[in-house]
């Protein structure tokens, strides 16, 4: 049967991120469902304060709907649609960046609810915790710090992390399109940014969210390595797919390559849109069943 595919963002954003990735699956016959976690998408806040002329105090203290929202609240949301979308056949469960985060909570959750889990370029912690890992070796080139002109109000006091995109700041401008998209045009890169949400939920697990072998372990696994992605590096992407491999050795992911920087797949999509496809017809591991 024919497969859908599950499309779960990373941080700030949302579905509609997925829009190209989404014709040209369509294109190449394939059904694909994009999901918006809680307090995103149509379900974000956008306040009056954050649009021009800004106004700096009120952004800084504006009540955000995604406060308290857990990782806990976005599996939960995130198995609905896929026991939906099981009626219908097969699962690939697409993450990327921060969404991996969410589809590993899944998959640990829920694994006979998907066929095959796809990370591209995106977190699946198996032996730290995901801020853990920003003290290793292979996050050393990423400075966290970068983005910190940009963030706006107190994290504590909101209960949410809130960044200013449309923030004119050129050091800041210079910051998100080294991380995101430096092999894009200025174009590309401002159109992307607007299509990004101020807030983030904080929570990004804990211990018991790590890839877990006797559950996640289970389903088919699939690496998509973005080789020039500055904000997710290659070598910690590298890191994860040895990490899952040693902890399901018998299951070991299949492993893809693309070039480009972390938002490139998503704006060139038909490189990514070919790869996934190839995904619906490849035989599951013997270690499933």
């Amino acid at each position: 049967m024919q497969p859908t595919f599950v499309l779960v963002h990373g941080a700030f954003a949302n579905s509609f991120s997925f829009a190209p990735l989404q014709a040209e699956l369509g294109l190449l016959g394939h059904r694909s469902v994009a999901v918006d976690l809680p307090g995103h998408g149509f379900r974000a806040t956008f306040t009056r304060a954050y649009q021009s002329p800004q106004d700096p105090e009120g952004l800084a203290t504006a009540p955000g709907s995604i406060k308290g929202i857990t990782l806990a609240d976005n599996v939960a949301h995130l198995i609905g649609i896929l026991e939906r979308a099981k009626r219908n056949g097969p699962v690939i469960l697409v993450g990327h960046s921060r969404g991996g985060l969410t589809i590993t909570a899944a998959a640990n959750a829920r694994p006979d609810l998907i066929d095959r889990i796809v990370y591209v370029s995106a977190w699946c912690p198996v032996r730290l915790d995901v801020n853990d890992y920003y003290a290793e070796p292979e996050m050393a080139g990423v400075d966290p710090a970068a983005f910190a002109s940009a963030l706006v109000g107190n994290p504590a006091e909101l209960g949410l992390l809130r960044v200013n995109f449309r923030t004119a700041k050129p050091d800041s401008l210079a910051a998100f399109k080294e991380a995101f998209f430096a092999d894009g045009t200025d174009e590309q890169f401002l159109t992307f940014l607007n299509t990004f949400q101020p807030d983030e939920n904080l929570d990004v697990g804990g211990s018991a969210d790590r890839a877990q072998a006797a559950t996640w372990g289970r389903v088919p696994k699939t690496y998509v390595r973005l080789v020039d992605d500055a904000g997710l590096p290659l070598a910690l992407q590298d890191r994860l797919i040895r990490e899952g491999n040693e902890l399901t050795p018998d299951n070991a992911y299949d492993v893809r390559t693309l070039a480009g920087s972390h938002l490139k797949w998503l704006v060139d999509p038909a490189p990514a849109a070919r790869a996934l496809g190839e995904l619906a017809t490849l035989p599951a591991p013997s270690a499933r069943a």
